[in-house]
């Protein structure tokens, strides 16, 4: 699972990119198209309790990787830093919003205004798009000019349709699509189509803003594929270089009782509709990401190829109840571990052994 860091220059995004893979990047902002890559483990309370039942030789947890790319200056060419491979390859993207005063580091728009910055860089998604769908049409043009091809017309016709739409200031992400039509558009990799998570950086003054409670986001929170939450960057990089008793005493000062940094990663795995399933053992606990809903099979794949190929069944228990009972052993015998076929849905925090043979 990867998500892009977008926002404008000075937003701090290089920042919580940093924070989040504990990579120490140098902000890019004069640097069109860089990116950096970086891995964020994904906090979970039910490994940690696994790993305390079963006090493994290795602890595993699930990964998010995180795609840094440049900051958007003030002025931009239509060959912007937005339209970059490893943004447009990305799952979901990540638009950190400046909320924050600061003297020494100027906003390239001058004022302070998360909302106009969210209104400037959707544009430039749309912006972007709109001139991929351009290209495109044209290509499907001169090509009908010479043959008739049933499919390409379909497809012209459907890129119209998403022209029209981005044309009217309007990101794909909120068009519905049919399954062929998502299939065409799939290899496009449209960035208005992406589901966004809207991080808002404030400063110390208002460290637990919750942008659900404010009139000004109520309509960007309606919008499908998009969520919302704040973070201050500033206080978590502090609490970073802080011992644990220290950190904590520093987050009673402030009346968090949770990391924005965790709660970040966490809205990455909500908004991509990520789960969660463990396998357990002597050698290691581990957390495997898939989207809520795979079917078991193609599960067993993100472990091992061989096992998807040879699957036979899925041993399936949750999590609350191997805790409960203390063994796999304890749970079969008690009814709570079952067997599933092949289609069987995988859902949030179960604990999941495969039987295939090869």
């Amino acid at each position: 699972m990867e998500v892009g860091i977008m926002g404008l220059a000075g937003s701090g995004k290089t920042t919580l990119f940093n924070l989040l893979t504990g990579i120490d990047a140098s902000p890019q902002g004069g640097h069109r198209g860089a990116t950096q890559v970086g891995i964020a483990r994904v906090p979970d309370a039910r490994l940690d309790r696994l790993s305390k039942l079963y006090h493994p030789e290795k602890t595993t947890p699930a990964t998010i990787r995180y795609v840094d790319v440049s900051g958007l200056p003030e002025e931009h060419r239509r060959d912007s830093a937005f339209n970059v491979p490893e943004l447009r390859g990305t799952d979901a993207l990540m638009v950190v919003l400046r909320a924050f005063d600061n003297d020494a580091v100027a906003h390239p728009l001058v004022e302070i205004d998360p909302l106009r910055d969210l209104r400037h860089i959707e544009d430039e998604f749309i912006l972007q798009d709109q001139m991929v769908i351009e290209r495109r049409i044209e290509r499907i043009e001169r090509d009908l000019r010479t043959r008739k091809v049933p499919e390409l017309e379909r497809e012209r016709e459907l890129l119209q349709r998403c022209l029209m739409v981005l044309e009217n200031e309007r990101p794909l992400r909120g068009e519905e699509f049919s399954a062929a039509e998502a299939k065409i558009l799939k290899g496009f990799t449209f960035l208005s189509s992406k589901p966004v998570l809207l991080v808002i950086n404030v400063g110390e003054e208002h460290i637990g803003f919750d942008p659900s409670g404010d009139d000004g986001w109520a309509d960007i929170l309606a919008r499908p594929q998009t969520v919302c939450t704040s973070v201050c960057a500033t206080l978590e990089h502090e609490l970073t270089q802080l011992g644990r008793d220290d950190a904590d005493e520093l987050m009673t000062e402030y009346g968090i009782s949770d990391r924005a940094l965790d709660r970040v990663i966490r809205e990455s795995y909500r908004l991509l509709g990520a789960v969660s399933f463990f396998t357990v053992g002597e050698d290691e606990c581990r957390a495997w990401t898939v989207i809520e809903g795979t079917p078991a099979v193609e599960a067993a794949g993100v472990i091992h190829t061989d096992i998807q190929r040879g699957f036979i069944r899925a041993e399936v228990v949750s999590v609350a109840d191997l805790l409960k009972a203390g063994s796999l052993a304890s749970c079969r015998q008690e009814g709570s571990l079952r067997l599933e076929g092949k289609t069987y849905p995988v859902g949030d925090g179960q604990i999941i052994h495969f039987r295939f043979n090869v």
